[in-house]
């Protein structure tokens, strides 16, 4: 082994894969659900594994489930070293798990959901291009086509939003190690990382998100995943 085979990564990729997706009427937590034969955890990690240099990986599975030799794990092939770990009661609990079982060489770190599993590889690239820049922290979005409004608790409209300022969030979400750990370090609850390192006082950037990340949430998502697929394989892309 040479010294640069030795090196240690720059990037950290932690996949949470922890969550139970009940919105989605499975029998199985979402991440083993499968598409087109295999489980959307699957398809996440075959794009993780293709990221240049030595990114490190880590797993985030549902508790009871981290064996990758367990029959829900038919079809997932791990990347070279990446290592299984189990999730939190919360998913701010689940990506701190996944933080601590990266080698203190990760200087980025990306958060990304196994149930974005067709996010394309050039999106990874963009977040971790955009964090070496010297981000504190960057994600993936689209821009919001519909018009938002905000409510109040009797559903009464409070106001409209400028849409040309609004972005739908994707993952991967990519920050500098030192920022997301003391982001988790504070205490505080957000519904990502992004937002809870932003309470913290840094800023994130977007940079350009992929229609092919939407989430996996309902049974309509799953349908639509499929029909994506379908529709690259015919195109041969």
């Amino acid at each position: 082994m040479t010294d640069a085979d030795a090196a240690p990564s720059s990037v950290g990729v932690v996949v949470v894969a922890a969550g139970s997706g009940s919105r989605l009427g499975a029998d199985v937590p979402k991440a083993f659900v499968h598409l087109a034969g295999r489980p959307l955890l699957a398809h996440a990690l075959d794009t993780v594994a293709r990221m240049p240099g030595r990114a490190e990986v880590v797993v985030v599975a549902p508790a009871g489930l981290t064996d990758p030799g367990g029959p829900l794990w038919s079809g997932v092939v791990l990347p070279a070293g990446a290592v299984v770990v189990p999730g939190g009661a919360e998913r701010t609990d689940s990506v701190a798990a996944g933080m601590a079982a990266l080698g203190q060489g990760c200087e980025i770190v990306l958060v990304h959901d196994a149930a974005r599993c067709l996010m394309p590889l050039a999106v990874f690239s963009r977040v971790v291009e955009a964090v070496r820049a010297g981000a504190a922290g960057a994600v993936p979005g689209l821009p919001v086509v519909d018009t938002v409004k905000t409510v109040d608790a009797d559903g009464v409209i409070t106001g409209t939003p400028e849409r040309s300022t609004l972005r739908a969030v994707q993952t991967p979400q990519g920050f500098r190690r030192e920022v997301l750990e003391r982001a988790h370090a504070s205490g505080l609850q957000a519904t990502d990382d992004a937002a809870l390192v932003e309470l913290c006082g840094d800023d994130v950037v977007v940079v350009e998100g992929d229609p092919l990340g939407t989430k996996v949430t309902t049974a309509d998502d799953l349908e639509r995943a499929q029909w994506l697929l379908d529709r690259a394989a015919t195109l041969g892309e």
